[in-house]
């Protein structure tokens, strides 16, 4: 995983819940973590580190995991459409943007970061309803509360009418797991 999902994440913690709370989560993961807590922007660490953070932090502040993942997924958006903006100004609307993911932002990410894992999403309109949108979220690293918390961010970030469900598509382990979003 690449270290820029690390620093936005101790920076939203920061931000959210202060420097104090930063360095006690540190405190407690850093034997489960091979770099001992310490990231850059552009080096790349295992997503079990993501987790041992996530986990230790909802211990610090009494958050559920799903919870947190799901607050830093919405973080994540504004910072992406902050650093990103150009992704965000070649559409006018969620819906676009996240079919645009696989397509293209994944492809641009790859030509930085060759060697990111990055998750994929299969989109498409069910019965052609420009109202509805379907994502299939694919990855091995369970992490559908990111997503969950990208997709909402991105809904606020273009001010529109949207609602969306989640579905488990496999064993429940968030493997594959189906959004299924509708314009109101």
């Amino acid at each position: 995983m690449k270290g820029v999902v690390f620093t936005e994440f101790l920076e939203m913690v920061e931000d959210k819940f202060g420097f104090d709370v930063v360095e006690n989560v540190i405190e407690q993961s850093e034997s489960d973590l091979p770099s001992k807590g310490i990231y850059t922007a552009v080096g790349t660490y295992s997503h079990k580190e993501i987790i041992t953070l996530v986990v230790n932090l909802s211990k610090e502040i009494s958050v559920d995991v799903p919870v947190l993942v799901h607050a830093f997924g919405k973080h994540l958006l504004g910072q992406f459409a902050k650093s990103h903006g150009s992704f965000f100004d070649e559409v006018n609307n969620t819906f676009d943007l996240l079919k645009s993911i696989d397509g293209h932002i994944h492809v641009e990410v790859k030509k930085l970061y060759p060697d990111a894992e990055l998750p994929r999403f299969e989109s498409y309109h069910p019965n052609d309803d420009e109202n509805k949108l379907e994502m299939i979220y694919i990855s091995e690293r369970s992490m559908s509360d990111l997503a969950a918390g990208l997709i909402e961010g991105c809904i606020e970030y273009y001010n529109e009418p949207i609602t969306y469900t989640k579905e488990n598509l496999d064993d429940n382990s968030g493997t594959k797991v189906l959004f299924k979003l509708e314009k109101k």
